[in-house]
């Protein structure tokens, strides 16, 4: 039998490169093999806009054509949305009470986050929630409710996996033998660097391409990306490695990279006419995926009956294992 596999995003803006090239295309490697269950974590996404639930309940929708515009195959990845799963609610408050306040402040991932939001927003990221500091708890029932045996992850989230292997053993030592511990399965693609040189590309960094970007704001977003400093001139030779437009054409322009790469550093290259090129790359590389994506614009009924039947037939699996969990807790009245 296949194994079951566990990831989710929260729908709070669109896919960027970012997302492609550092996760989805794992999924598309993976959803041939696995018992694919990908969650909409939209209940997620509302611990840190719980005052702005329109944009939430909005890119619910928008993710999944995504997802589904970059070739994931209804008919192999039950999509299906957080909310829409109580079972993950009840076991998240089950969970609640196997984790200190103290273990959840120290995993390194919750602490990376809530130090970005004091970076964006000042005194203001001083304001976090219960919920945002409880969100890998409530991650630990999002895999565990599902079974989840393999777990696409990055580096940064291992902390959130190794809370969650934590959550099922202290369940099994006080519960009886139950819950399986998960596996990571690390990405093959490093994370994606921003437009401005950020280690990372984010949403609230204003530094992504997003998989919809038209042609205009590809050209506007290449245009103001980061390259090599020292370069004064159009004919001074620059250091490749340090230019994100390079960075980028090393994503979408590989077979003339060598090419680029050369130009670059003998200074037979300026860097306005390496951005035309990029742009032009960008956009060949981003246009089946927009095509794509139009037809699911155009036919919103198809999206919502994938999501209903990826809901449905991931609740039966949630109803399932929460029988097992209520029965070695005693509270299967």
């Amino acid at each position: 039998m296949k194994k079951n596999i566990l990831t989710g995003l929260r729908p709070t803006g669109n896919l960027h490169l970012g997302h492609y090239f550092g996760a989805c295309q794992n999924y598309l490697k993976m959803q041939d093999d696995y018992n694919f269950y990908l969650e909409i974590a939209d209940v997620q996404a509302l611990t840190d806009n719980f005052n702005n639930p329109e944009k939430v309940r909005k890119n619910v929708v928008e993710i999944t054509m995504d997802l589904l515009a970059i070739g994931l195959d209804p008919k192999k990845v039950h999509f299906f949305i957080q909310s829409r799963i109580p079972e993950i609610a009840e076991l998240t408050v089950f969970y609640s009470n196997l984790v200190t306040v103290a273990r959840l402040q120290r995993n390194p991932t919750v602490k990376n986050e809530i130090a970005q939001k004091k970076e964006l927003f000042g005194n203001q990221g001083e304001s976090i929630t219960y919920g945002f500091l409880g969100y890998p708890v409530s991650q630990a029932a999002d895999i565990t409710v599902f079974n989840g045996e393999l777990i696409p992850v990055g580096d940064d989230q291992l902390p959130l996996l190794e809370q969650c292997r934590e959550i099922v053993r202290k369940f099994n030592s006080i519960y009886g033998k139950t819950l399986n511990e998960p596996e990571q399965v690390l990405s093959t693609t490093t994370r994606v660097k921003g437009l401005d040189g950020n280690e990372k590309m984010g949403k609230s960094l204003g530094n992504a391409i997003y998989l919809i970007d038209d042609v205009e704001t590809v050209s506007k977003k290449i245009m103001n990306a980061v390259t090599d400093t020292s370069k004064i001139k159009k004919d001074d030779p620059a250091n490749p490695d340090v230019c994100m437009v390079y960075y980028y054409h090393k994503l979408v322009n590989s077979k003339n990279i060598d090419t680029v790469c050369q130009e670059c550093k003998k200074g037979h290259r300026g860097c306005v006419q390496c951005k035309r090129e990029l742009i032009e790359a960008m956009t060949n590389f981003l246009k089946p995926i927009q095509e794509n994506r139009k037809y699911y614009e155009e036919h919103p009924e198809i999206v919502h009956n994938i999501l209903n039947e990826g809901t449905n037939a991931a609740k039966k699996t949630a109803e399932e294992q929460m029988k097992k969990v209520k029965q070695a807790m005693k509270i299967d009245y």
